[in-house]
């Protein structure tokens, strides 16, 4: 067992592949690893180990995702003229903005999951936000963040060892006993090819439109909290010596690289 390390293992985890003895390891590791126990369908599989399970299992997973698409298809609101509008509108304010807010068609997770609005009248966004502690496999989605507010303060309530709530304050404690100067924000270059996945580096001084302004965004920001001192395989663009300061991929490239893993993620 690879949770007490004391008995024989029985099971093993679909999603993380981890042995337990029994129910309450099995509870543990979940929650030690954020783990939900379910398999991960999309999960990288070597030719050397692909079976005809993993054939059964994709052929299904593409009749899922044919059924998922035919249900947003028939989706009357999705349709209407009055959405349409919206995200049009989303999008030109977003672009006098100088921000590059993109929107996927309709099924996708992202679309389904995106909360993002502009108030007219105070003439500011209020941003659907995804944070990642990739140290501690935790992530949390916030709605409704004024485009105004700094990182420093979006992040207070997760990682400052002062505001922060007790529980998420002991879930991440990695980053709460680190010091400030240490934490990293990074957010994911929508416009790279798939093999080569380049991040920047955010300032947590200044506001998330500021941030966000010469950017391309995908529906919403996901931003990616890390520590300088821990190893990660995250490349920021510029501090690699064999990168060039700015990127020249073709934008097209990596936006139908990015659909490509939306429609698996859709399902």
């Amino acid at each position: 067992c690879e949770t007490c390390s004391e008995e024989e293992a029985k099971y093993r985890c679909p999603r993380c592949m981890k042995y337990s003895c029994s129910l309450l390891c099995v509870k543990k590791h979940k929650l030690a690893l954020s783990c939900n126990g379910v398999r991960d369908k999309t999960a990288f599989v070597s030719v050397n180990e692909f079976t005809d399970l993993n054939l059964l299992s994709d052929y299904r997973f593409l009749e899922d995702v044919g059924r998922t698409a035919d249900a947003a298809a028939r989706h009357a609101t999705m349709h209407s003229p009055t959405t349409k509008r919206l995200l049009s509108c989303l999008r030109n304010k977003a672009q006098k903005c100088n921000i590059d807010l993109r929107t996927l068609p309709i099924g996708f997770t992202k679309r389904r999951e995106n909360s993002t609005t502009f108030n007219s009248m105070e003439k500011k966004f209020y941003w659907h936000l995804k944070l990642v502690f990739p140290h501690c496999h935790a992530e949390y989605t916030l709605k409704g963040v004024p485009d105004d507010k700094t990182l420093a303060d979006i992040l207070k309530p997760y990682i400052d060892p002062v505001e922060s709530d007790p529980v998420v304050c002991q879930r991440l404690k990695i980053y709460t006993v680190s010091p400030q100067s240490d934490v990293q924000i990074l957010m994911k270059i929508e416009n790279r090819k798939q093999n080569s996945v380049r991040y920047n580096e955010l300032d947590a001084s200044r506001s998330l439109l500021d941030n966000l302004k010469g950017k391309v965004i995908i529906e919403y920001p996901t931003l990616f909290v890390v520590l300088k001192t821990l190893k990660n395989d995250m490349v920021v663009l510029g501090q690699d010596a064999n990168e060039p300061a700015e990127s020249s991929d073709s934008e097209s490239s990596s936006l139908s690289s990015m659909e490509e893993g939306e429609i698996r993620d859709s399902s």
